[in-house]
């Protein structure tokens, strides 16, 4: 496994980074460490990561420890299984919760070389992004939130007109995370691939880990992340109130 993504996980998990590693499923009781990733941050009531055929999971004492006596033999591999997804989420119920979302995630490690195919290439820092707020076109690429932050945009641009905009948010300090959007009409021409191959190396040269998330269904999505120099890494669950 990557380092980086090891160390990431390891803060996510409140766990060490060898525990991590190692062949053994790992259950802890949540608490919000320093350098952890940040989305739309609530309580957390449960999260289960499968990594590398095992599972990770950390969340509310009473829930960790039914997880736990359920799921301790259990294969990160087929854990995201729909009759598992539907009893966890049956349970989580009666602690007042259900699943919110299900992700498998990919990371880039390495810079690759990237054919524009003639586009105009805009790059988009920091404040700059700003002026994209309100635009529904940009829903993906742009959270607009203090946590986490919109670090950077690049668009593919033709004829005057923005074709695709791929965005980059610093969910934590190790490794940001990708978001893409691609208009209608420039569907199916590469720009989306394009777009995060070029974010993913903008990353990679400030030192972090670009990581990219997407539906468990989003297979079009999932092409974009194999074809930018992404391999899957984890897959991610988290349950809400």
């Amino acid at each position: 496994m990557n380092k980086i993504l090891a160390t990431q996980l390891s803060i996510d998990f409140c766990c060490t980074e060898e525990m991590v590693l190692s062949k053994e499923n790992i259950f802890t009781e949540y608490k919000a460490q320093e350098g952890r990733r940040i989305f739309n941050e609530s309580e957390c009531y449960l999260k289960v990561a499968s990594v590398n055929g095992k599972i990770l999971a950390s969340g509310k004492k009473e829930i960790i420890t039914w997880a736990e006596e359920r799921y301790k033999n259990g294969s990160g591999a087929w854990f995201m299984d729909f009759d598992n997804l539907r009893e966890l989420d049956a349970k989580m119920k009666e602690f007042g919760c259900h699943i919110g979302q299900a992700h498998p995630f990919y990371i880039a490690t390495e810079k690759t070389i990237v054919d524009t195919k003639g586009y105009e290439i805009k790059k988009y820092v920091g404040d700059e992004i700003n002026q994209f707020r309100g635009d529904d076109r940009f829903g993906e690429a742009f959270i607009f939130s203090d946590l986490p932050k919109d670090e950077i945009g690049i668009a593919a641009i033709k004829d005057g007109n923005i074709l695709g905009m791929a965005g980059a948010t610093s969910d934590s300090n190790r490794m940001w995370q990708i978001g893409i959007n691609v208009m209608e009409e420039a569907e199916g021409l590469g720009i989306g691939s394009m777009l995060v191959e070029l974010l993913k190396n903008e990353i990679l040269d400030l030192g972090k880990i670009p990581f990219y998330g997407t539906a468990m269904s989003h297979i079009s999505s999932q092409k974009v992340a194999l074809n930018a120099g992404f391999y899957p890494a984890w897959a991610e669950l988290y349950c809400e109130k």
